[in-house]
């Protein structure tokens, strides 16, 4: 049984690795891997009732995830609508390549934070495509924006979904994660922009059509309160757990709920299409849902590892290895530029439990902190770097001569900061 589950989820691992050569949304092969490897285990079960109650109390924490997610991306979307992300966008008019480097880079760090890494990638590359013209200035620009952007989700609880899947299984609390976090996150975008500073030179070419026409049909004032009003409730999700000890997604739906109320009360007088262009439930429509069911295939075939022993067996198996926790961390950093993040999180969270490092421990804040930004070293090895791969066309390899040594040079600059900030506070 174990061989045959092990089989099936690498195999699966591969067709995700493998979607855009193979032409199979991750979606469709993580959700048939999810599947087949919880058919496996049962089948070869004795206790097959038990196996059921294993696959409802996996489904039952993952649900959180997953609304979480779905409350999220809708926010988000909705302040797309109203094109609020645009406050941001046309005030920025600088034009020397190293002083916008390092705004983008610092908007894109902050935004990621707030938003999430991928929202805020696909956001920036809109801006980049906006104000630079020469094809391989964006690229590198949109290179640097994927290393901000991860970086910046790293060290916050809603910021990057492994941060986030740490947050909401209780690993890690929201105050510990930025504090333990942000000056690492710092360095690993502070270090690639010094390193830059001394190699880029001149100007940024603008195109010459740029279209200053988007958003005209919408109010400033609407436009102002959305974006706002999304910004702060998404702020105000941490709050909200830490004052309620709810699930964070109840803090997200809460916030959802506020932002619908307040988009009918500002559109009550316009027609039904009109109105209908511009709701949550058009917003609903438009959030990537493949996505979340992508989520969801994945974390239930890790959940099947660990309901089926394992990633228990594993985990003996590295700690008597390898013994140290921070090369074991280290390596499951850089192993997610190739693997994505959010299954290799949801594989520590099944090996290691609470008992063994407890909520706010060195072992889960230095997990967040490299399964945060270690995917950066490639395109693949994170959704914003997937999403730039895809929005700007950037080739594997044009990645990994031009901006991967950069995001090593990050990664472990960050990880020295880590680990003298744990050596005197503690």
């Amino acid at each position: 049984m174990t061989g045959s589950i092990i089989a099936v989820f690498i195999t699966g691992y591969l067709l995700i690795t493998l979607e855009h050569s193979i032409k199979i949304n991750k979606a469709a092969s993580a959700l048939i891997t999810a599947v087949l490897c919880w058919t496996i285990f049962i089948l070869n079960a004795t206790d097959k009732e038990l196996v059921g109650e294993e696959l409802a109390h996996h489904l039952g924490e993952l649900s959180g995830i997953l609304f979480f997610l779905l409350g999220a991306m809708t926010i988000v979307e909705l302040a797309d609508l109203y094109n609020g992300f645009d406050i941001i966008t046309t005030r920025i008019n600088q034009t020397n390549k190293v002083k916008l480097l390092w705004i983008v880079s610092f908007i894109t760090f902050f935004l990621s934070a707030v938003l999430d890494n991928l929202t805020t990638t696909i956001v920036i590359l809109s801006l980049l495509n906006k104000l630079i013209k020469n094809q391989e200035d964006r690229l590198f620009f949109a290179g640097m924006t994927v290393i901000a952007a991860n970086a910046g989700g790293a060290w916050s609880p809603i910021g990057d979904i492994s941060t986030t899947m740490l947050w909401i299984g209780g690993q890690v609390t929201a105050l510990n994660i930025i504090k333990a976090c942000f000056f690492p996150s710092l360095a690993c975008i502070i270090v690639p922009l010094i390193y830059m500073s001394f190699r880029l030179k001149g100007d940024i070419e603008k195109p010459v059509d740029i279209d200053n026409n988007r958003g005209k049909n919408i109010p400033k004032k609407q436009q102002y309160i959305i974006f706002f009003s999304s910004v702060v409730v998404l702020i105000m999700v941490p709050v909200f757990k830490t004052i309620t000890h709810l699930p964070p997604y109840m803090g997200v739906l809460l916030g959802l709920s506020l932002l619908w109320i307040i988009t009918e009360i500002l559109r009550q007088k316009d027609d039904v299409e009109d109105k209908g262009a511009l709701s949550v439930s058009y917003a609903l429509r438009k959030i990537d849902t493949p996505s979340v069911l992508f989520f969801l295939g994945i974390l239930l075939s890790v959940a099947s590892l660990q309901s089926s022993g394992i990633l228990t067996d594993l985990s003996g198996w590295l700690t008597a290895t390898i013994r140290s926790e921070r090369i074991i961390v280290i390596a499951i950093g850089l192993l997610s530029a190739i693997v994505d993040n959010v299954p290799l999180v949801a594989a520590a969270q099944g090996m290691y439990s609470l008992s063994q490092y407890p909520t706010d421990s060195f072992f889960w804040e230095f997990l967040a902190f490299c399964t945060g930004t270690g995917g950066s070293a490639l395109i693949i090895g994170s959704a914003a770097g997937v999403v730039a791969m895809g929005i700007e066309r950037i080739n594997f390899f044009w990645y990994l001569k031009k901006i991967s040594l950069l995001a090593l040079l990050g990664y472990f600059a960050g990880i020295i900061i880590f680990l003298l900030q744990h050596y005197f506070f503690g």
